[in-house]
């Protein structure tokens, strides 16, 4: 009963700020933002815009390392880190810190990516001080009491416990198997049912250690407060942490070259399928060629290449996408849909097809002026909150992108020409595809499901 009031309470906190945001809190027009590069008199530095329409403030934050940093044979130590890094910290224990919480309806929350430790912060501008104070308690005196250890340590090897069974987690993990063997983007972020329940506490003091520090420390925030506060805010928050971080190095990689295929048997009705190819870097001058001519291919929606051929055209499957996925060291384009088990041969072939198309010919004039029209048109729906502005400005500032990039990127867009697009396409598809498939197999699809067996008297 007591978890169910705390729960409760949680909810009807997140629920009176997500409320705030949705009624009153837009991001400032794109037209008339002016990020500010904010530096502390303590020399922490952060992008800002000030926008005073509604009392809210919104900050995301992130410090290099993430799950690449976790040990080689106890992958998950990022994720538990995150996910217990606020469950008590200081003087208050995890009950009370997230009373706390609650009580100012203050949204704190933690992640580990494969290349960063990221968190976000959410308050009303009332509540910025002890927001801005649990933020301090989390980062630099987290408990991991032993309780709370073991809790969450159940509930993530629960979570693993049911991604054996999950078609999409089976893929996924395959395929990043497949494409990153042997380097720590290949090791799952979560971790795995050997590596979770062998995870210390000492283990995760020890990355706290060694990532949490100022020198890879990137901020972004979006709302009413004055530059002087914020300033003397930042140095209250992360001016304790260790000047510098203590990382292993991890070296740049392409993923494997296509074509390769894998199998990951599964007795479930639908077959999954995950498929892919090395990808650009988003320092890569290509990059926004590869961006546009992905939108085209398979990153469109409804009006992709592959959704008319897989969808529209032949029934296939629901929905086929694709995305362009960029790491500190790799880039990937990772698609997936999910068909019929004794369709997925077709499927897979429609969607080889198309991408070898798309590499020998290139999209058409009028297919780019309609992805780059969009991509374009679209930005202003991307950025439609102070949060997803903030969201925004860090990974900008993670991507290493000018502090006016927001006013760069039409041109930026509009400088991709048809053969810059052919050209890129040949680059990303021209080998073929690297492709998982989860789900029975072919032969077993393509019988009747057998009869129970009769039951003795």
């Amino acid at each position: 009963m007591t978890q169910y009031f705390r729960f409760a309470r949680r909810l009807a906190g997140a629920i009176a700020v997500s409320l705030a945001f949705a009624f009153m809190s837009s991001a400032p027009c794109l037209a008339a933002t002016k990020i500010q590069h904010l530096i502390s008199p303590g020399g922490i530095e952060a992008w800002f815009v000030q926008d005073a329409t509604v009392p809210l403030i919104a900050m995301e934050y992130a410090f290099g390392g993430g799950a690449a940093q976790d040990p080689p044979e106890k992958p998950g130590v990022a994720n538990m880190v995150a996910s217990l890094i606020d469950e008590g910290s200081g003087d208050l224990d995890s009950r009370s810190f997230h009373e706390h919480l609650d009580r100012r309806a203050i949204e704190l929350s933690f992640s580990a990516t494969r290349d960063y430790f990221r968190g976000s912060l959410r308050m009303l501008r009332d509540n910025k001080d002890e927001a801005f104070d649990l933020l301090r308690m989390a980062l630099t005196s987290p408990h991991f009491d032993g309780t709370d250890v073991e809790r969450i340590r159940s509930q993530i090897i629960s979570g693993l416990h049911r991604d054996t069974t999950s078609p999409n987690a089976l893929a996924g993990r395959k395929f990043l198997e497949m494409a990153y063997d042997g380097h720590p983007y290949g090791r799952q972020a979560s971790g795995t049912l050997e590596s979770v329940p062998n995870i210390t506490v000492a283990d995760m003091k020890d990355y706290v250690r060694r990532v949490i520090a100022k020198d890879t420390l990137k901020i972004a925030v979006v709302g009413d407060i004055d530059p002087a506060t914020l300033g003397k805010l930042l140095d209250q928050t992360f001016g304790g942490l260790p000047a510098k971080a203590s990382l292993v190095m991890i070296g740049d990689v392409e993923a494997t070259q296509p074509p390769q295929r894998a199998f990951v048997p599964l007795d479930v009705p639908q077959t999954v399928i995950t498929f892919g190819a090395p990808g650009v870097m988003r320092h890569d001058p290509q990059f926004m060629a590869a961006y546009v001519v992905n939108h085209i291919l398979g990153g469109g929606g409804l009006s992709s290449r592959l959704y008319r051929e897989v969808r529209e055209k032949r029934g296939l499957a629901y929905s086929v996408y694709q995305s362009l996925i960029w790491m500190d060291h790799s880039g990937l384009v990772l698609g997936n849909t999910g068909t019929r088990a004794d369709r997925a041969g077709e499927t897979i072939d429609a969607i080889e097809r198309e991408t070898r198309r798309m590499a020998e010919e290139g999209p058409t004039q009028q297919e780019l002026d309609e992805a780059k029209s969009f991509i374009k048109g679209s930005l202003l729906l991307q950025l439609d909150t102070s949060s997803k502005l903030a969201a925004a400005l860090l990974q900008y500032q993670l991507d290493r992108l000018p502090i006016d990039y927001l006013e760069k990127r039409g041109a930026i867009v509009d400088a991709v020409t048809l053969e810059d697009a052919k050209k890129v396409a040949r680059r990303l598809w021209g080998q073929g595809l690297l492709t998982v498939i989860v789900g029975r197999a072919p032969q077993a699809a393509a019988q009747p499901a057998a009869a129970p067996a009769p039951k003795a008297n």
